[in-house]
């Protein structure tokens, strides 16, 4: 009886072998930067359905609705925001505390942006942060580049924090029983030192090196926060909307719900006020600016990524993979724990954490007796799989989402470029990690 998810492959060709080959194929022409990363996923998710690896409603189900929808309703928020001014307040408020020294800002976000991270999801939190950045780096005029990756990496970083902060986590703590608090006590401190790292390496990358014209910081300094407001109805809208949306991010579990579903629902009610206080031709157009400021290439290569990966993770690789991480440890559970660190630190660099996670769970659990007798091994896990998540541009979502944002601004975020700088980032992380697991438990 043929299997419901997979279809025959035509020419009788493996499924697992026509999976690995598309998506080989994809991140190549990905690293290539010669075709629209979105237009190159969408082509690979379509060939792995014509081809027959996967039939369509299984290529739907691959779909992770919940990123989509998060990504979706958090960006209308944000476009929202935008124009009464909030933005552009935080810049100015951000750089006049910091003096506006480039080196200090950059500090300054880098560390807003984790701790942010750590109680929300990690494409939230950039939505949030990159706008401030963008307009911060317009105003002292330098390159908002470093900002952008140095925010990238600490996103990635703080979310490992906590159980609320990365998917990853939140799987791990639901399938072993683990609660909040475990993540802040085991996780947190090794998080702590890992973020030092990464902004002493930023600093020493570019900070130390970074200049504003004195004219450009006189400019910043004599700027005035509150003028930069437009719109003070809309702010107080937005800000009571965002906060209540935050709120409900953190409550999420108790409240059974989905951050997609909050986002969504945030952003329609942010929509119907500003709606509501437009009975006019401008409350059409400011409709279709919001949903004109979604970034759909973002949104649809992440729809073309999850069908490509989904088809992957049903041809068996992913658990072949993962079979032979825990098979090549011997039984020895610090050899164990060192292989699933670097093992899903490097996998979760070059295919999504969230199908090789779940396929590691059952996996690590059946081999050595249940799940609470291998506690150390979920926090090798935690820690290799969401900061591996650094070392590309498609590492992680919010990777993503920040390149689909500075591209849009006139940005480039190239695949190569990225990876030169993140990729020794996380493997710096990954020795940190590595340490610590040694000292704390092996």
């Amino acid at each position: 009886m043929t299997d419901p998810m997979v279809s025959n492959v035509y020419f009788g060709l493996s499924p697992l072998w026509v999976a690995t080959a598309l998506l080989l194929l994809t991140y190549a022409v990905i690293i290539s930067e010669q075709i629209n990363r979105s237009v190159v996923t969408l082509v690979g998710a379509a060939i792995m359905v014509v081809l027959g690896v996967i039939n369509q409603d299984e290529a739907i189900r691959g779909i992770d609705w919940n990123t989509i929808g998060l990504l979706a309703g958090m960006m209308i928020l944000v476009s929202i925001s935008r124009r009464s001014g909030m933005f552009q307040y935080m810049a100015i408020w951000s750089a006049k505390a910091a003096k506006a020294h480039p080196a200090g800002i950059l500090f300054l976000l880098q560390v807003t942006t984790a701790v942010l991270s750590a109680f929300l999801d990690n494409v939230t939190t950039v939505l949030l942060i990159v706008p401030v950045t963008l307009a911060i780096t317009k105003e002292l005029e330098v390159p908002p580049y470093p900002f952008l990756v140095g925010e990238v990496i600490a996103s990635n970083i703080g979310g490992t924090a906590t159980l609320i902060g990365d998917p990853p986590n939140i799987m791990i703590g639901s399938q072993a029983g683990l609660a909040f608090d475990d993540f802040v006590v085991h996780l947190t401190p090794v998080i702590v030192v890992v973020l030092i790292a990464q902004t002493v390496m930023t600093h020493l990358l570019w900070g130390r090196e970074m200049r504003a014209t004195p004219a450009a910081e006189a400019r910043v300094l004599a700027m005035v926060p509150e003028e930069a407001i437009t719109d003070w109805l809309l702010l107080k809208q937005a800000l009571a909307v965002l906060a209540v949306v935050l709120v409900a991010f953190v409550f999420a579990r108790p409240l059974r719900l989905e951050p997609a579903t909050i986002a969504m629902l945030g952003a329609a009610v942010l929509m119907l006020l500003d709606n509501w206080a437009h009975h006019t031709e401008k409350a059409s157009h400011n409709i279709h600016q919001t949903f004109g400021d979604v970034e759909w290439i973002t949104i649809f290569f992440f729809i073309g990524l999850f069908i490509i990966v989904h088809g992957v993770d049903v041809s068996g690789l992913l658990a072949l993979l993962a079979g032979k991480l825990v098979a090549a440890t011997g039984g020895d559970l610090a050899t164990t724990g060192y292989v699933i660190l670097w093992g899903s630190a490097l996998l979760s660099a070059i295919i999504d954490n969230i199908p090789f996670v779940a396929t590691m769970i059952p996996l690590m659990a059946a081999s050595y007796g249940g799940a609470d007798k291998i506690e150390p091994l979920w926090w090798s896990l935690s820690l290799g799989a969401c900061l591996g998540g650094n070392g590309t541009l498609i590492g992680a979502s919010a990777n993503l989402t920040v390149a689909g944002i500075a591209e849009r601004n006139g940005i480039p975020f190239r695949f190569l470029t990225y990876t030169m700088y993140a990729f020794p980032m996380m493997l710096v992380s990954i020795v940190i990690s590595h340490v610590y697991l040694w000292w704390r438990y092996f």
